[in-house]
């Protein structure tokens, strides 16, 4: 993965904080004909490894059995930036979106040992039920046993992101404030965006709160806070980020 050297992620513990965050990553491995093959996993970072758990068999195990060697990938949209965000705001090629994706390269073994299984599966409650709720795994479980675990051994982690740290000063101002105007003129449609669902569920006050809450976090990430209360806006730069 090659970057430009504004938008790659110079922070191990930012990248870490990210893996530890998302739950979807995707695995590409190659097929006997040499093509990708890619698919979808829960996952979790332990370790200093990826690991993904699945029914014994398919296609990428397969794949895995004949290369061990495979890609992983994580990535967050944050915000789509429409055309009259910018300046012309009908040149439709401006454009753009906010985000944080993370690429691994390595190399993917399957867990035989229960308690490295275990020890991995836990974490993966831990990570995506945070409530509890649930009895903790132990290696003498038939569930540990039938389910299959497998582990990426990084050779490489590379990530990059995109907040405007490198768009001009007046420029990367307006978009943030923009950004904030459409939460409070285009609340639902500042979810929508998103692929929240349920939003026909809410209240219209509720809405407004959360792609306020939303927007407001969002230029944070972006080195900016709002002094005044919900709906004004008042944009003062907090802090230079790098990530």
């Amino acid at each position: 993965m090659r970057f430009v050297p504004n938008s790659q992620i110079k922070s191990k513990e930012k990248i870490v904080e990210f893996l530890k965050q998302e739950r979807i990553g995707r695995i590409a491995t190659v097929d006997e004909n040499g093509y990708s093959f890619i698919a979808p996993m829960n996952f979790v970072y332990h370790n200093d490894c990826i690991y993904i758990h699945g029914f014994p068999r398919g296609e990428k195990y397969e794949n895995i059995q004949r290369n061990d060697k495979c890609g992983f990938e994580v990535d967050k949209e944050l915000a789509f930036l429409p055309s009259y965000f910018f300046e012309p705001p009908t040149d439709a090629s401006l454009t753009d979106t906010l985000y944080i994706s993370v690429v691994i390269k390595g190399i993917a073994r399957t867990v035989n040992d229960d308690q490295e299984k275990t020890n991995a599966l836990n974490k993966l409650m831990e990570k995506n039920q945070t409530e509890g709720g649930y009895q903790r795994l132990k290696p003498d479980m038939p569930s540990i046993r039938g389910v299959r675990l497998t582990k990426i051994i990084p050779n490489t982690i590379t990530g990059k992101y995109k907040l405007g740290k490198y768009w001009k000063p007046d420029e990367k101002k307006r978009i943030a404030q923009r950004i904030l105007e459409r939460a409070v003129n285009l609340p639902k449609h500042t979810l929508e965006i998103l692929n929240i669902t349920g939003l026909d569920a809410l209240g219209e006050d509720i809405t407004k709160q959360i792609a306020w809450n939303y927007s407001t976090d969002l230029i944070q990430m972006m080195g900016y806070e709002n002094r005044t209360s919900y709906p004004n806006i008042s944009l003062y730069v907090k802090e230079d980020i790098d990530w």
